[in-house]
């Protein structure tokens, strides 16, 4: 498995992910929330050999970075780790990262340094702690 880090408009981007996102299977799990990118996301997209394993798109707004509307196929925690390790690796330093969790992958978060600031429903609000 390779994690790429791609631009979010970038054609790469597109035709890796498109086939998933317009998937409504994939919606559901998103509880029906369309995926959406532009020039502020970076993604970092886990591929083994041609598939998408998962995804996790991040959007930056000057020094604040927001994780939302993140894929992992099989909810893999695993996976999701990996994803993680990528994105605080790159952003964990010098910018507040912030994500809006499922929360049935809050253990995950917690496990990657993320600790819990507003609770909502379906979503958990989480600050990454630069430690």
């Amino acid at each position: 498995m390779t994690i790429e880090k791609l631009e979010g408009t970038s054609t790469r981007l597109y035709s890796l992910v498109a086939p998933l996102v317009m998937k409504s299977s994939i919606l559901r799990q998103n509880n029906n929330y369309p995926f959406k990118t532009s020039r502020r996301h970076t993604w970092f997209v886990a591929i083994d050999g041609c598939t998408v394993l998962g995804f996790i798109p991040v959007e930056q707004k000057d020094n604040t970075v927001t994780i939302n509307n993140y894929y992992v196929s099989g909810d893999n925690a695993t996976l999701l780790s990996a994803l993680l390790q990528e994105v605080t690796q790159t952003y964990g330093r010098g910018y507040i990262l912030q994500s809006i969790t499922h929360t049935r992958h809050i253990d995950t978060f917690k496990e990657k340094g993320f600790s819990v600031i507003r609770e909502w429903k379906l979503y958990i609000k989480m600050l990454y702690d630069k430690k």
